[in-house]
């Protein structure tokens, strides 16, 4: 298929349905935003993305999410966290 006339039916698909005005591109963004978003492991968002390494995957997107380094931070955290209430079992 001609990459114009899926862009074309792309964006009267879109319109008819209401959604704002996006680029088919955008899409993937959006995929790769949300395997982010649900933890998948950089090797599977590479091989799905079709990235040839997963640095150009992570160079790419890794800077999408700021709140995921809020988040390991507060994982971490949460780990060395003693609670000197809780008993130790080794």
């Amino acid at each position: 298929m001609d990459p114009r006339s899926f862009t074309r039916s792309f964006e009267r698909l879109a319109k008819r349905a209401g959604v704002p005005r996006i680029r088919f591109h955008d899409l993937r963004h959006t995929h790769a935003t949300l395997m982010l978003a649900a933890g998948t492991h950089v090797k599977v968002m590479s091989e799905r993305l079709g990235h040839s390494t997963i640095s150009t995957t992570m160079n790419t997107y890794a800077h999408v999410l700021p709140s995921m380094q809020r988040d390991v931070a507060a994982a971490v955290d949460a780990l060395l966290r003693w609670d000197d209430t809780e008993e130790v079992h080794h």
